[in-house]
Formats: C-alpha cells, sequence, structure tokens
C-alpha cells in the first residue's frame, strides 16, 4: 500500500507515496543508461508544439529491452528490482547465461534470483516471454507485440494486464485493460503475468508542486484567456463560454466527438471498442 505522509503542512495532509519496498537497488547499471535531454513540449524551431509540459526532475534514461527476441532460448537470471522515473512499472536488471546484462519490464510477482526465458515455446510461468499461439486461453499477458519482432507496443502501463481470450485462425484474440478486444497475429510475442507496481493508481499526488517535478506545466481555462488565444476567451469577470457547446484552442468540438483518427490501419484489428463506464448521476 502507498505511505501515508505525516500532515506537517497543508499540501502533505492528503499526500501518499510508493511503497518502494520491492526495489532492491537504487543506482541503476551504468551501461545501460544515457543523459536524458528535456525538449519539454517545443518543436526545433522552440515554439510550443505540446501544451503543459516543461521543467521536472533531472533524470537518467534507462535502456530497456522491449523485444528480446535476439535472446532466445538463452536463460536469463533476476539480478535486481529497480525504479524507473521514465515509466510507472518496476524494471528488472537481468544478467543472461552469455553474461550480457539487459533491463526488462518487470511483471508482479518476479523476484531477484529468479530464472526467466524468451523463447518460442517455452515453460508459462510469471516473467517468461513467447508466441501468444503458445500461451494458454485465460492467462493474462503485458508487454504484447502488434508487429512480429517489432516489440511490446501495448499494456505496458504500471497495473495492467491483457487477457487471452481465444484463436481465429493465425490471429489471438486478447482483451485489453481499456476492455476493448483486438485480433493480433499468434506469432507475435508476449511476457507473461501482470506490470509491476499495481498499487500505483492509488497514489494522491497531494500539491501542485510534485507535479511540476514531473515535469507538468499548469493548464489554464480557455473563458481566462483573451478571445484571440481561445474561443471561450474573453468577457467581463466569470462569465459563461457563450458557445452552446465548448471547443478546443483550435476551434474544434470538445465534448461528444469521438476523437479517434478515421481510417486507421489499426482499426482492421479492432472486434469490440472499449465500454466507457457510465456516469453516476
Amino acid at each position: 500500500m502507498p505511505k501515508q505522509m505525516k500532515p506537517t503542512t497543508p499540501g502533505r495532509r492528503q499526500m501518499t507515496i510508493a511503497d518502494f519496498s520491492d526495489i532492491t537497488r537504487t543506482q541503476p547499471e551504468k551501461g545501460l543508461t544515457r543523459g536524458k535531454r528535456g525538449i519539454h513540449g517545443r518543436s526545433s524551431d522552440g515554439r510550443i508544439a505540446i501544451r503543459h509540459r516543461g521543467g521536472g526532475h533531472k533524470r537518467l534514461w534507462r535502456s530497456v529491452d522491449l523485444r528480446q527476441t535476439d535472446k532466445q532460448g538463452v536463460a536469463a537470471t533476476v539480478a535486481s528490482i529497480e525504479y524507473d522515473p521514465n515509466r510507472t512499472a518496476r524494471i528488472a536488471l537481468v544478467q543472461y547465461a552469455d553474461g550480457e546484462k539487459r533491463y526488462i519490464l518487470a511483471p508482479q510477482g518476479l523476484n531477484v534470483g529468479d530464472q526467466i526465458v524468451c523463447a518460442e515455446r517455452t515453460k508459462v510461468k510469471v516473467g517468461n516471454r513467447m508466441q501468444l499461439k503458445h500461451i494458454p486461453v485465460g492467462y493474462h499477458v503485458f508487454n504484447i507485440e502488434t508487429q512480429p519482432g517489432k516489440g511490446g507496443a501495448i499494456v505496458r502501463s504500471a497495473g495492467t494486464s491483457a487477457t487471452l481470450v481465444g484463436f481465429d485462425g493465425d490471429h489471438a484474440i486478447i482483451q485489453l485493460p481499456s476492455t476493448e478486444m483486438r485480433r493480433i497475429r499468434n506469432v507475435c510475442c508476449a511476457t507473461i503475468g501482470v506490470v509491476s507496481n499495481p498499487e500505483h493508481n492509488l497514489i494522491t499526488i497531494g500539491k501542485a508542486g510534485r507535479v511540476r517535478w514531473m515535469g507538468k506545466r499548469p493548464t489554464v481555462l480557455g473563458k481566462s484567456m483573451n478571445p484571440v488565444d481561445h474561443p471561450h476567451g474573453g468577457g467581463e469577470g466569470h462569465c459563461s463560454i457563450g458557445l452552446k457547446a465548448p471547443k478546443t484552442p483550435w476551434g474544434k468540438k470538445a465534448l461528444g466527438v469521438k476523437t479517434r483518427r478515421l481510417h486507421r490501419y489499426s482499426d482492421q484489428s479492432i472486434i469490440r471498442r472499449r465500454v466507457h463506464k457510465k456516469k453516476r448521476d
């Protein structure tokens, strides 16, 4: 469970922090890290391309192997479980039988000293990685490839997992954490288990400054801006937006309109769209 901070200040009264008792090493492997230069949401000409980004604590980038395909059949031993500031999940430092060390996404329940392996077909246990066609129906998987050999692309954040529902020809059917059902080629690889740090969603930020440490800048209401900056801008004092429906800063409808781009290549792999939670009255 997250640790509750003592109420020494108003910002700390409701604040909770992650329980780092599962971490076994505080300093990262030097050969697997590099400096991370912040872009802060700016484009090449220095203009804001993505709003609300900037600042934040300095970070070292950890090189995490999301493929593991070039080490098929080579057993690896877990050397340590570590913190990664660039993702919500924990990472595991593993040492292969040939002596090479790499970082991988750590599943829940993986401990130091455990042996894992990536192969086309291997024993079904937490941490092992194999092709979807060799995984029994009903198992939880994560770090799933969408194209064979390209590396894990979906289900990588803390506490998430997808469920293998069944097979349809040369495709596997999986249910994503969003309840969306997808068809993925059964030769794509996935890791058995659930992503580590499942209590990440229980953390209470507590104060605005902690969000700034994460590299996020404030979000200003559109109606607090001038008319030149936002469709909601202008007016005297606290007035309404003056529109029958809210709009984005670029003049498009903000509510009640699907935002997914039409005719995406991945549309053909979606069997059922995600089910949205109904709002309580």
